[in-house]
């Protein structure tokens, strides 16, 4: 399901990279609210209580400020907000309430998503020092201290106590989700509406479970389909030249996450992005079916050739990825969409008995042994399938560690040859027979 998403806003200096890389881990080392400091690092995944979620750091609010981006950093926020299931409001215990954070409490209170109020650099951890803060009218203001750890797992409570239970309206009629992603002007809006238009089924936008992205119904081949629409396609286009890319990628996830399949659409006449290769790699982390739509293909003159081979340069890591070629403008091959994405999503569903399995594994074995260290050999007894979408095995092993990447790649390759499992990722989890 959709992870729920928190939004970190507040004027400048209240410490939301600091509280920020507390809740995400140290790995993340936000130290400017500049915008393109923050670039990719304005997201990541979080997880209290054993509720996942995505927390999102914005920039300093400042309304007064000349600074030349904080028009930018404001739509930042506003998109951020826009986006979230819980908004947090940091403000700094020790300079008291300011004109910022009474004018951005103001907008706040307007809202109708959750907020919960936090006070900051209260280094005394005295509950008396929030006492001012119930003035800007968000409930009850939560003491803390990041530089100390203290108040930390409160507040987390109280952000978990407002996400909606982990099984709200999630779709549970077995309709296939369809997300058509990539970077800007490669032609998704024309694909979607290639597919939407042409058989004219579109009846309502049914809102999806977050308020990124909604779900437009579609038929194919008679059979009802969903498409993931994010909030980003339908905003002006003023609004998209603006948005960080950031944003515009954690769209992106979201639209993945709510998937079975995804299309990552691309220019068939540039060479692949940094931003196209990254969007890939996120459906391939998300271990989601996918498909590679080549569009434009109509003002490409060279050799498709050519294109497959850059895809297999840049795409290396993804290997597995199913190509069509399609002109959006045109309506060539559009119609090849659907049994593609069908196709992926079928073999990602793939499941194999047992006992193929240990087939298939002792002759992968038999040809390639597995790696030794330190003069202890590793010896895998066998395999099952934990699940599909996307398949996984589980390995049991006399000694995890000793299996590498490079061996699980070998592995891969091999069943890759015996079983067609184009389009979709697979992974192997290594176990000590302990484990078991």
């Amino acid at each position: 399901m959709a992870k729920p998403i928190v939004a970190v806003v507040g004027r400048p200096n209240v410490g939301k990279s600091t509280f920020f890389n507390k809740i995400c881990g140290e790995r993340i080392s936000i130290v400017d609210d500049a915008p393109g400091v923050t670039r990719d690092r304005i997201y990541a995944d979080a997880e209290w209580a054993g509720r996942e979620f995505t927390l999102i750091d914005t920039g300093g609010l400042d309304p007064k400020s000349e600074d030349v981006f904080q028009t930018e950093i404001a739509l930042q926020a506003d998109i951020a907000m826009e986006m979230a299931d819980v908004i947090v409001m940091l403000v700094d215990g020790k300079s008291g309430i300011t004109l910022a954070d009474e004018m951005l409490a103001k907008r706040l209170r307007k809202k109708s998503t959750p907020v919960v109020l936090v006070v900051n650099k209260l280094d005394r951890f005295d509950v008396s020092d929030t006492f001012e803060f119930y003035s800007l009218g968000l409930g009850t203001p939560f003491p803390l201290s990041c530089e100390q750890s203290k108040g930390i797992g409160d507040v987390l409570d109280e952000i978990k106590s407002h996400f909606p239970p982990a099984n709200e309206n999630e779709e549970e009629d077995g309709i296939l989700k369809i997300a058509i992603v990539g970077r800007p002007n490669v032609g998704k809006s024309s694909i979607i509406n290639r597919l939407l238009g042409e058989k004219r089924v579109v009846v309502s936008n049914v809102e999806g479970t977050t308020r990124d992205s909604v779900m437009v119904p579609f038929k194919y081949n008679k059979k009802k389909y969903y498409l993931v629409d994010t909030a980003g396609l339908r905003r002006s286009r003023g609004v998209e030249r603006e948005s960080v890319e950031g944003y515009s990628v954690l769209r992106t996830m979201r639209a993945i996450e709510k998937a079975d399949v995804v299309v990552v659409v691309v220019d068939a006449n540039s060479r692949l992005t940094e931003q196209d290769v990254r969007i890939a790699g996120f459906v391939h982390e998300a271990g989601k079916p996918s498909i590679i739509a080549i569009n434009k293909i109509d003002l490409f003159e060279g050799d498709r050739d050519q294109i497959l081979k850059g895809l297999d340069r840049d795409l290396a890591f993804m290997d597995y990825y199913l190509p069509v070629f399609v002109s959006a403008l045109k309506g060539t091959r559009v119609g090849d969409i659907m049994p593609s994405v069908l196709t992926a999503y079928e073999h990602g569903a793939t499941r194999i008995k047992t006992g193929i399995l240990n087939e298939m594994l002792s002759d992968a074995l038999i040809n390639f042994e597995p790696p030794s260290k330190g003069g202890r050999k590793a010896k895998i007894k066998y395999i099952t399938q934990a699940s599909a979408l996307p398949p996984t095995f589980i390995l049991f092993t006399n000694d995890a560690k000793l299996i590498n990447f490079s061996y699980l790649r070998y592995l891969e390759n091999r069943f890759r040859e015996r079983i067609d499992f184009s389009g979709t990722p697979i992974k192997f989890v290594v176990k000590s027979k302990e484990e078991e």
